[in-house]
């Protein structure tokens, strides 16, 4: 099959998928009183306690199901996914609002944590019961063992408690003056700050949003390459096993070529899944990480919307995670078949 085909395929399967996600969101709004589900339809203005019934006839919220799944779905294309009473704008504004924060933060820490975890894992194996080897999988253990919270915490302590270093937020206030005036000039080309601020030549507000996110970027990095690390040391450990490497190593081939070239490429392919899953985790929100650091991206949004009853985020949200892991798990399987030439499309 070839890959133009197999791509085809893939998302016809990925409409299915989020057509029985859409099913499963419907039948959760579905369970919530029509009072509250007027949210779910509103795009422009709150709702007066007066209002509700009349909004409820208007909807048809006591319609039979299939009826208003289909009025929601219909709704649902046109980008209409009704008023965020946290966001205190439609959910689609929100989202434009809150989903640059989570996606700068990730597009940093993803790397690192990508780079490190790889790194570590493969001097791990390497070096198998070497002290180096043994300290490795101490922090890793003691990293994927730490609750995200309370290293956050301690972090935040330590920093900025202790040192009055790397603070909260995203930015300074001066640097947010700027960023936010209508009259500052400047422009939001991509809505990511460290960007925007290059494009603007804006190299205080670029170094400012950088000095926001490291504690943050530690914080993911720190716990999610632990994962990483064990994943890559037990995969290379069983590549490193093979005849094949045995042979090349016995012959005198050059150990960074094996090594590098040969043992890790073949060890990657567990990695690269949980890679993915974990990018396509982040991006959905980081819930503990954005309340502890202040800041307001998808996941600071999400813990709003939960302690506040706002059902339209909500729902959107589930949506929106149910669309990134379903394309993130069709990028990994087309990133299977470049670092591994072995395996065809079927």
């Amino acid at each position: 099959m070839s890959l133009f085909n197999y791509i085809i395929r893939r998302l016809l399967f990925m409409i299915l998928v989020l057509f029985g996600v859409s099913l499963l969101v419907f039948a959760i709004l579905m369970l919530i009183p029509p009072g509250m589900r007027v949210a779910a339809y509103v795009t422009s203005e709150k709702v007066r306690v007066e209002q509700i019934d009349s909004m409820i006839r208007q909807y048809g919220l006591m319609d039979p199901a299939p009826i208003q799944y289909v009025r929601w779905i219909r709704k649902i294309f046109t980008g209409d996914f009704g008023f965020s009473t946290t966001a205190d704008s439609s959910v689609l504004e929100g989202f434009r609002n809150f989903f640059p924060i989570t996606l700068e933060l990730v597009l940093y820490a993803t790397p690192l944590i990508i780079l490190a975890g790889v790194w570590m894992g493969t001097t791990a194996a390497i070096r198998k019961d070497k002290p180096i080897d043994h300290g490795i999988r101490v922090f890793a253990i003691i990293g994927y063992s730490l609750p995200l919270f309370w290293l956050g915490l301690l972090l935040m302590m330590l920093f900025y408690g202790y040192l009055g270093i790397f603070p909260p937020g995203d930015l300074f206030n001066p640097s947010r003056d700027v960023v936010y005036s209508a009259t500052s000039g400047f422009r939001r080309y991509t809505t990511l700050l460290t960007i925007d601020s290059i494009l603007n030549w804006r190299w205080d507000i670029f170094a400012d949003s950088l000095y926001h996110l490291v504690l943050p970027t530690v914080n993911l990095v720190i716990l999610d390459s632990a994962l990483i690390m064990r994943l890559t040391r037990a995969s290379m450990l069983e590549v490193l096993g093979q005849d094949y490497i045995r042979t090349a190593i016995a012959k005198g081939a050059d150990s960074r070529t094996v090594y590098v070239k040969h043992a890790r490429r073949n060890g990657l392919l567990p990695v690269i899944t949980v890679s993915g899953e974990m990018f396509a985790g982040l991006l959905a929100g980081m819930v503990i990480t954005e309340t502890i650091f202040a800041r307001k991206g998808i996941g600071w949004w999400m813990a709003r919307a939960a302690t506040q009853l706002d059902v339209a985020a909500i729902m959107f949200n589930v949506l929106f995670l149910g669309v990134v892991f379903v394309v993130v798990n069709l990028v990994v399987d087309l990133i299977y078949a470049a670092v591994d030439p072995r395996i065809r499309y079927t």
